[in-house]
């Protein structure tokens, strides 16, 4: 493509996790020698793509909605708008959406975007959508292009894909098909292009990332905390991170990794569920409550200043107040730093959809209010210990006042103190002033030592 070849305008909105975030991005990568680039203006895209997530309720309705208000856009151009929906939605209701939003003209699954060039040339061709949503047998990753936007201080990067688990109230084993790791050398690659272009943090990404088993260059199969000792070799690489975890999936290795590897953060997502061993079996979570605790132990044993976040489903099918009371207890027992939590809401197609004891809607909200009140106050309190500490912030750009910059701790804390510009990307010391409900306030401190961890003001 030339200068003087007309530009196309890509508008893609995306929901849900950050795996969606980072295919998000690798679409328009895909789309960019198309001469597709970047827009936030519906009504100046040449092409839209909703990005859906089907976990949380009325998902497809969402996307309906905004698929509505697309249909009116298209009009106004006169048709000349490619509309593609694409993620866990798509995988899952790619026919209803096809009936529902005729104007659509592609839909593709989470594993098919490799294939969207070809997707745009068929539906320029044909009388109805064009629908990807098998799981291809080839490697997607194998077909995308090298990244070649500028990333910023931090970045994404997918190393495992798909679930074998099968909770009972999960879509994603049917929306993002059966556990897939790329391998060593692939990621390595990738990881060093990115901090090429600007990264300085690194968060490897997957539906159960510690399930990562990718083949090593020697051929055999290596587990996550070898691939983090490998990447903590990347110069200019500062901090990794990865999510979302499985605690069945935390092996020896991964633990040894966060005692022995001073650039992977002191921070995990640990997604637990319940406190309740009768809920946990329900949902198949091949757990208990006390092997997450003594999980948790051995982990703060290895990094004794790890914070901690989960999630939480109040009202599964099944909870009687005694298995909410030992949610509370383990909530308790552990002290998160942060938590997501939500209502049990049935997803077609899961086990839990169809099981009896579906908890009353104002149970579950009770339930919900009561662990969220919890989990708050022990946020806000985890913000409050962080005050009077000196501690290693990743710079990330301006803040939201004139003079006033933004970064993040270790522990993933957003923090504001004032400096300049030319801080952005680098890790600078900052003593922590104020602990606020959502974030830290900080000043400027004495120049840091290499070391990520926390230590006391002097």
């Amino acid at each position: 493509m030339t200068d003087a070849t007309p530009r196309k305008r890509l508008l893609i909105r995306t929901w849900g996790c950050q795996m969606n975030v980072y295919d998000s991005a690798r679409m328009a990568d895909v789309l960019a020698p198309l001469g597709y680039a970047p827009t936030e203006a519906v009504e100046e895209a040449d092409m839209v793509i909703l990005n859906t997530c089907h976990i949380r309720e009325k998902a497809t309705e969402k996307v309906f909605s905004d698929l509505g208000r697309l249909r009116e856009a298209k009009r106004e151009r006169g048709g000349e708008m490619v509309i593609a929906v694409a993620g866990c939605v798509a995988q899952a209701e790619g026919a209803e959406i096809t009936a529902r939003a005729p104007w659509v003209d592609i839909v593709l699954g989470p594993q098919s975007y490799h294939r969207l060039p070809e997707m745009v040339a068929r539906a320029s061709r044909a009388a109805g959508a064009v629908i990807e949503t098998d799981f291809p047998a080839e490697d997607k990753f194998d077909h995308l292009p090298e990244t070649t936007a500028p990333q910023g201080v931090t970045a994404f990067l997918t190393v495992q894909e798909g679930c074998d688990k099968f909770c009972s109230f999960c879509v994603v084993p049917y929306t993002r098909g059966s556990e897939y790791s790329r391998p060593a050398a692939a990621i390595v690659t990738e990881a060093e292009r990115l901090v090429s272009l600007g990264a300085r943090e690194l968060t490897l990404l997957g539906q159960n990332v510690n399930a990562w088993h990718g083949e090593g260059p020697d051929g055999r199969a290596w587990t996550l905390g070898r691939l983090v000792r490998r990447l903590a070799e990347i110069p200019g690489l500062a901090r990794i991170r990865y999510t979302t975890s499985h605690p069945r999936d935390m092996d020896d290795d991964l633990i040894a990794a966060h005692g022995d590897t001073p650039a992977l953060m002191p921070f995990l997502h640990l997604p637990v569920q319940s406190g309740s061993d009768r809920i946990l079996k329900a949902m198949n979570r091949g757990h208990t409550a006390d092997d997450y605790r003594r999980l948790v132990d051995r982990l703060r044993a290895a990094r004794p200043d790890l914070a901690l976040s989960t999630d939480i489903i109040a009202g599964h099918p099944g909870e009687s107040e005694a298995d909410h009371a030992a949610t509370l207890a383990l909530i308790r027992d552990i002290g998160f730093a942060q938590a997501f939590s939500f209502k049990y809401s049935a997803r077609p197609g899961t086990p839990a959809a169809t099981m009896a004891g579906q908890v009353e809607e104002a149970v579950k909200d009770a339930r919900l209010a009561e662990i969220q009140a919890l989990l708050r106050d022990q946020q806000t309190a985890f913000n409050r210990s962080r005050a009077g500490m000196v501690a290693d912030v990743l710079v990330t750009g301006p803040g939201r006042h004139p003079g006033q910059m933004a970064g993040r701790t270790p522990w993933l804390n957003p923090v504001h103190f004032d400096g300049p510009e030319s801080l952005a990307g680098q890790v600078v010391p900052v003593k922590i002033v104020a602990g606020n409900p959502n974030s830290l306030s900080g000043v400027l401190a004495a120049p840091a030592t290499p070391s990520a961890r926390e230590r006391p003001a002097a």
